[in-house]
């Protein structure tokens, strides 16, 4: 079950400002809209899915942790 990545409009143009941003600062370089929506779409494509999957991992090892912990509020009777 793959599913794509999707930006809204808004996060889509606010990270192509970044990536601009980016290029300018580091490199000295203008990169014009359609370069930096290339780019962001080569990060979406190609990385994003691997930070997405250190997220699953982080969340799956938290709820794990915390179903551990849900067994030291047991009672016992005496």
């Amino acid at each position: 079950m793959s599913k794509k990545i999707e930006l809204t409009k808004a996060m889509q143009e606010h990270m192509i400002g970044l990536i601009q941003q980016y290029f300018k600062k580091e490199r000295g370089e203008d990169l014009g809209d359609l370069a930096a929506l290339l780019m962001l779409d080569f990060f979406v494509e190609k990385m994003a899915p691997e930070f997405y999957n250190i997220g699953v991992f982080d969340a799956y090892r938290y709820m794990g942790d915390c179903v551990e912990d849900m067994l030291g509020i047991q009672k016992y009777s005496k």
